[in-house]
């Protein structure tokens, strides 16, 4: 059966009741539902049946733990975000040795294994034994950036500082301007615009706590790699282009206006498609035919060692569009406009969000109407969403770009 795609949009003359009404519209439909964990997480996506379970997205992730926090903090539930952080701040405390082992020298980072991880058993805050790319920068810069914005409403006590302070000197221990990690899409590690940019973002959060020169170093380094995300020139680290960039203009704010520019430029005329935006060019994960040429049990395991051997998949041209980023780029063009006033920032944001909401599904599809997938990857000669549907940082990343219009048109 052909999937509908959604055919919900805004017109660019619309109000801010007609934004609220398709906000109820999407809530009504279980569009924005965000199933927690007793302790306040969230695991990644909210999909059921063996093949799913087999994806490992009933895993906590810290990375998207954030993003959903802070997007709930955005629109108004700010208990939500709290409780995440409190109970991800449980597991730091659990695990604390791992920051302290690498501090002290007595572990070597250049094993993953030995970092402090980033998906772990939610419920019982719990690390996994399997191997996993831990080497993620940006995913503790994320919990110390929400940390930090958050401070005063967590009010962390002294021990759950102990654990700030030690994040930071982990940071710090392992050169973060310099390290390679595997960042936001957790494969080859390199050294990453896009995780740097968030370690700064998550030092500058807690002002005066921690020695400038930490944050300075990130600068300097995040400027000479910049508008690229990693000008190494070994084969399968050096890249120009990449939307996890998108994330240094919101929700960190951390890079100028100019360069904000520059980076959604990039984006939009290198990386966009007609059924989403690429992470980068050459990305193999979900291309064309993922799923017969890879078994339900291997398409979302650790590439990180092995990623040329997924990379032989790939069909130029055919990499997986993904629904992340059309909301966040929506984002952009608010901010931009709240700025200039220029109706032309007010066009993009409407026509980026439109994009967001056309890629809900429609009718027909197996996961139900409304629904907000990871990506979509071309199945048999027509685009289709993959398996991780629903992912809820797309969710919360629709959701807070239909709220900052609101937001804004409300203002006008």
């Amino acid at each position: 059966m052909v999937t509908i795609r959604s055919t919900l949009a805004l017109s660019e003359r619309c109000s801010s009741s007609d934004v609220e009404k398709l906000l109820q519209f999407l809530e009504e439909q279980g569009t924005f539902r965000f199933p927690t964990l007793p302790n306040g997480l969230f695991s990644a996506a909210a999909g059921t049946g063996d093949d799913f379970d087999l994806t490992g997205y009933r895993n906590v992730w810290v990375r998207d733990n954030i993003h959903i926090a802070h997007a709930h903090w955005q629109w108004g539930e700010t208990g939500k975000a709290i409780a995440a952080l409190k109970s991800l701040m449980a597991f730091y405390l659990k695990y604390q040795d791992r920051f302290t082992e690498i501090i002290e020298g007595r572990v070597s980072p250049a094993d993953p294994m030995n970092r402090p991880h980033i998906r772990f058993d939610g419920d019982r805050l719990k690390e996994l034994d399997e191997k996993w790319s831990h080497a993620q920068n940006d995913a503790l810069g994320a919990f110390l950036w929400l940390a930090g914005k958050l401070a005063d409403q967590c009010q962390w006590q002294s021990h759950e500082l102990e654990v700030i302070d030690k994040i930071a000197a982990y940071l710090q221990a392992i050169q973060y301007w310099q390290d390679e990690d595997s960042g936001h899409w957790e494969e080859v590690r390199k050294v990453a615009a896009s995780s740097i940019g968030v370690v700064v973002a998550a030092l500058d959060a807690w002002k005066a706590r921690f020695d400038s020169s930490i944050k300075r170093a990130g600068r300097q380094a995040l400027d000479a790699i910049l508008p690229a995300e990693c000008v190494q020139s070994e084969p399968g680290k050096l890249r120009r282009y990449d939307a996890a960039l998108l994330f240094l203009i919101y929700p960190y704010q951390v890079v100028s206006d100019e360069m904000a520019e520059r980076i959604v430029a990039d984006v939009t005329a290198q990386l966009m498609g007609e059924h989403g935006i690429r992470r980068y060019l050459g990305d193999s994960y979900w291309c064309a035919d993922y799923k017969d040429k890879l078994a339900a049990d291997v398409r979302t395991a650790d590439f990180s060692d092995n990623l040329a051997e997924r990379d032989r998949l790939l069909e130029p041209g055919l990499e997986a569009q993904w629904c992340l980023f059309d909301p966040i780029v929506s984002i952009h063009y608010g901010l931009r406009f709240e700025r200039t006033g220029d109706n032309k920032d007010r066009s993009a944001q409407i026509r980026h969000l439109n994009r967001s909401l056309s890629q809900l599904t429609g009718a027909g599809s197996r996961f139900g109407v409304y629904r907000c997938p990871e990506s979509y990857f071309r199945e048999r000669g027509q685009y289709v969403p993959n398996d991780i549907c629903p992912l809820l940082w797309t969710q919360a990343n629709l959701k807070l770009a239909l709220t900052r219009l609101n937001r804004g048109l409300g203002a006008r």
